[in-house]
């Protein structure tokens, strides 16, 4: 199907922003692998949830995140960060009774994800225009980097087939716990604004500038931020010495260094590399090996980061 042929070319994409980011590392010096702080709480916070409306579809944007497809028969939604995404995607005339484990299991399958196992359907609130819905719960790997989620299967039966659609709320795991509680609703605050959506006309319709669950996603949204907000600045206006400074590096297995471009501002990074180099685009890249000199063959100008002294 033509419909299906897209949606997979498409998800392919998604799928290379969403991974882990390796074509940034290989333009890097030899010997070296990009790095990126680490954040305090979940990273990609959106400030608000925005209606936008697309070429089919009326959705619900959170600040800071972008669209990666905008089609007839998919609307992703990916995150700052390219560790969380929303999926929309559906098709019409599919045979009656089509079992939701496998529509869900096959459109997944189009971003290419390792291990998918998914969960036992279970009931859910369809979207409108629909009928009925089934929640499985999601997880899979992307490049070996464990993910979670959750999908939910609405179908709208006709005379002699079906329209059937998949809303989407994945993430990587360690940050699922702050995605779980808002960004599944807002995967579902997905509305047809064009007859041909899906392949198929008058398939869905609501108002979400007043739907319930919209206000309560924005909501859950608020509250989020608000806690994640305030961790960083209860972070920032304390002050510790040097053994609470040691013993938080070991309890969040991070090690802070000093930017030589903004000694104002010193980074948490990981444990993973002994010696860590910054260019003035403020790159950050790891090596373990103390011979590595990045400048060497180089346009960048590389500075060598030293631990910061408690």
């Amino acid at each position: 199907m033509q419909s299906i042929q897209q949606w997979s070319r498409a998800a392919v994409a998604v799928l290379s922003v969403f991974g882990s980011g390796l074509v940034a590392a290989q333009a890097l010096p030899r010997g070296l692998v990009e790095v990126r702080p680490v954040t305090r709480g979940p990273a990609g916070a959106p400030a608000s949830l925005q209606l936008k409306q697309g070429q089919f579809f009326t959705y619900v944007l959170p600040q800071g995140w972008h669209v990666g497809e905008d089609g007839q028969f998919a609307l992703t939604l990916i995150a700052p960060d390219s560790k969380a995404l929303t999926v929309m995607v559906g098709n019409a005339g599919l045979p009656l009774n089509y079992p939701p484990a496998r529509f869900a299991s096959e459109r997944l399958m189009a971003l290419r994800p390792e291990n998918l196992q998914l969960g036992e359907p279970r009931s859910a609130k369809p979207l409108a225009g629909f009928a009925g819905a089934y929640e499985l719960d999601v997880h899979y790997s992307v490049g070996g980097v464990p993910c979670q989620g959750v999908a939910t299967v609405h179908y709208a039966p006709a005379y002699d087939s079906a329209t059937v659609a998949m809303t989407a709320a994945l993430s990587q795991a360690s940050q699922w716990s702050g995605y779980a509680a808002w960004l599944p609703v807002v995967a579902q605050q997905v509305s047809a604004s064009n007859g041909g959506a899906f392949g198929r006309r008058g398939v869905m319709a609501q108002n979400l500038q007043n739907s319930t669950a919209y206000a309560e996603a924005a909501r859950q949204y608020r509250d989020w931020s608000q806690r994640n907000w305030q961790q960083v600045t209860d972070a920032r206006n304390s002050s510790a010495d040097r053994n609470a400074a040691q013993f938080r590096e070991a309890l969040g297995g991070v090690q802070t260094y000093v930017n030589p471009y903004d000694a104002r501002a010193p980074l948490e990074l990981p444990t993973t590399y002994q010696y860590f180099w910054v260019n003035e685009h403020g790159t950050i890249a790891g090596t373990n090996d103390p011979s590595v000199n990045p400048n060497v063959g180089s346009k960048s100008d590389w500075r060598k980061m030293p631990r910061q002294q408690p």
